[in-house]
């Protein structure tokens, strides 16, 4: 079903902070889908849904998405349930910014939440190896995963 933003946001926020863990999707140098695990944390104010992602300052990743500013992700459970969401990607430079991302992980709700003073690479929110993703979807989906396995339950769709 076709939904708002207003509709699917929170729910999109709770099934990702619950699961924590997503497999997301860059293009390649090479034009093809390199995927890898981020941890994401989620925010839902004043109408607006944006996601945080921590990454090496010279990763691969950052390398795909100054070509390509895309990303797509999805989390999954055993249950089957679902969630993605694909997104327009910046890279934050703002040492405010990067700081304020350090204290949301370690805020975040759920299996979200983590700690990045325990990444070997990174001294903190301003050490130049941390690296900061902002997410701004341009579609989620969030599917029960009953509606494969019973037929039943919600498939909720957004599109900006």
């Amino acid at each position: 079903m076709r939904t708002t933003l207003d509709e699917i946001a929170p729910r999109f926020r709770e099934t990702a902070h619950s699961i924590g863990m997503a497999v997301a999707a860059t293009v390649g140098e090479d034009g093809r889908p390199r995927t890898r695990v981020v941890q994401p944390v989620w925010e839902w104010a004043d109408g607006a849904l944006v996601g945080w992602v921590s990454t090496e300052a010279g990763s691969p990743k950052i390398a795909d998405l100054h070509r390509t500013p895309a990303l797509s992700l999805t989390y999954w459970t055993p249950a089957q349930d679902t969630a993605t969401a694909d997104c327009e990607v910046a890279v934050v430079t703002d040492d405010a910014e990067r700081a304020a991302t350090w204290e949301r992980f370690l805020h975040a709700p759920g299996a979200a939440r983590v700690d990045l003073s325990t990444h070997p690479a990174w001294d903190g929110p301003v050490d130049p190896a941390f690296g900061v993703l902002r997410l701004r979807p341009t579609r989620l989906r969030v599917m029960e995963g009953t509606l494969m396995t019973e037929g039943t339950g919600d498939l909720l769709t957004w599109r900006r």
